[in-house]
């Protein structure tokens, strides 16, 4: 049996005058009215009629069949204005909760989250993802385990949400996810999403890291209420997550943003965004500038036995080493260029940076600042802000638990699990997670993993 997946309730029985309540009949409506109240704020009765064209009897109707599914409440009363105080129908996002996980190439972030896609506790700890693929999915599982026996609601786990590093291929709809698609050559053939699935008995979503810590941003960051949004991750590659019309661009193959392929030029060097400005041209070049002396506070860590990543260089930069500065600055200039590019087609309200040597130093943001605004036309300027990420590495995990929570609640899919209460009883999913239980069976749970050095983070 697969782990913390609920049980659904029995289904709604008949009521007054023989009025059928069928998925035929009420599941198209019931579906509207939900996400009316979970993503459009309708918050009152009148607020529901009006806006869904429905009558009142059904609206009423309706509402106490969302009420006895669990999925939405009314038992708040808002301000009186000149009446009887109306009731405030509110979604019930704590009902169950989500599992979010961020894979990176050197770390694991776990969460959880409620149906509202807002983050609850998180956990994150050092991991190398070019290791095997068996033992990185079985202290993920493990991780999964001992979150939901801490903090998992009654309601149980509804859904898993994944943050890997390479691109997600777009599917033709939100459907959840049957197969492991081809985002890392180290896991080829490692099925993680069956894993997944067949042991948490929930369906499974997948985005790239660069697409969740854009939605992260988007909605938990400096870009919530905003209709536009550019978000560059600096790291081992650099990617760029767009938001327009406040929602993520994903490309025709799930692959926009892939600008660390861009060709730069610094000086007579020629080669990509990634090669000439990415993390790890940045440590080779302080562990030269270690080697050669010519950066006294990396050469005395590299005498101490210490290791010269990017974050030592950009640490020592921002203690004042003028060579390693000029790396930054050079790297920030060339990461700059190309995104002053990006705002002049875009025209975005804001530029977010984020990635581990953004957030150790103000020097890569200040070369940034620099080349766009130096190299934009005025009018993409004039009210553009640049900022390091507001939510630095939880981003990827907000981002994960709102894939989840739009997908699970996305018309096509929400249509087919609403009379039944719960995504587990969805008939596809139910019928894939059959299949792959008698395919074969479950591993035995185990034990919680011990206390993190990092701790979890409520």
């Amino acid at each position: 049996m697969a782990l913390f997946a609920t049980e659904p309730p029995d289904p709604i029985r008949p009521r007054g005058k023989g009025r059928p309540r069928t998925a035929e009949t009420a599941a198209p409506s019931l579906v509207d009215l939900l996400n009316l109240v979970r993503a459009d704020g309708a918050t009152t009765r009148q607020d529901l009629e009006r806006r869904s064209e429905l009558g009142r009897a059904v609206v009423a109707d309706r509402l106490a069949m969302l009420t006895d599914l669990g999925l939405v409440n009314d038992s708040e009363l808002g301000t009186a204005t000149g009446g009887r105080a109306p009731r405030l129908v509110r979604f019930a996002a704590r009902r169950a909760a989500v599992l979010v996980a961020t894979l990176d190439q050197t770390a694991i972030g776990v969460g959880l989250a409620d149906l509202a896609g807002n983050l609850l506790t998180e956990h994150h700890e050092a991991a190398d993802l070019a290791g095997p693929p068996a033992k990185i999915a079985e202290r993920l599982g493990a991780l999964f385990r001992w979150t939901c026996e801490r903090h998992a609601p009654p309601g149980g786990i509804w859904g898993m949400s994944l943050s890997v590093p390479g691109t997600v291929p777009a599917a033709d709809s939100d459907g959840y996810l049957a197969t492991t698609p081809p985002v890392m050559p180290a896991w080829e053939g490692f099925h993680l999403v069956e894993t997944l699935t067949r042991d948490f008995g929930v369906p499974l979503w997948m985005r790239s890291s660069i697409e969740t810590m854009t939605m992260g941003e988007l909605h938990a960051g400096a870009g919530q209420g905003l209709q536009s949004l550019l978000f560059i991750k600096v790291g081992r590659r650099i990617g760029a997550g767009l938001v327009a019309d406040g929602r993520l661009y994903r490309g025709a193959q799930g692959a926009a943003g892939l600008i660390g392929s861009l060709p730069v030029q610094a000086g007579e060097r020629n080669g990509t965004l990634d090669a000439l400005a990415g993390s790890d041209r940045i440590e080779a070049e302080g562990l030269t500038a270690a080697q050669d002396g010519r950066s006294p506070i990396l050469a005395d860590i590299l005498r101490r036995g210490g290791a010269i990543t990017a974050i030592e260089v950009s640490q020592a930069a921002q203690m004042g080493d003028p060579i390693l500065s000029a790396i930054l600055s050079e790297a920030g200039h060339l990461i700059g260029q190309v995104t002053a590019t990006l705002a002049n087609m875009l025209n975005p309200d804001l530029i977010v940076l984020s990635g581990s040597v953004v957030q150790t130093n103000d020097i890569i943001l200040a070369a940034v600042r620099e080349a766009v605004y130096g190299a934009s036309h005025p009018l993409v300027t004039r009210d553009l802000r640049i900022i390091r990420s507001q939510l630095g590495s939880s981003a990827g995990l907000v981002g994960a638990a709102r894939v989840a929570s739009e997908a699970l609640f996305a018309p096509p899919f929400l249509k087919d699990w609403i009379m039944q209460a719960s995504p587990t009883a969805h008939p596809g999913f139910a019928a894939h997670l059959a299949r792959l239980t008698s395919a074969r069976p479950p591993a035995p749970a185990a034990a919680p993993p011990p206390a993190p050095a990092t701790g979890a983070t409520p």
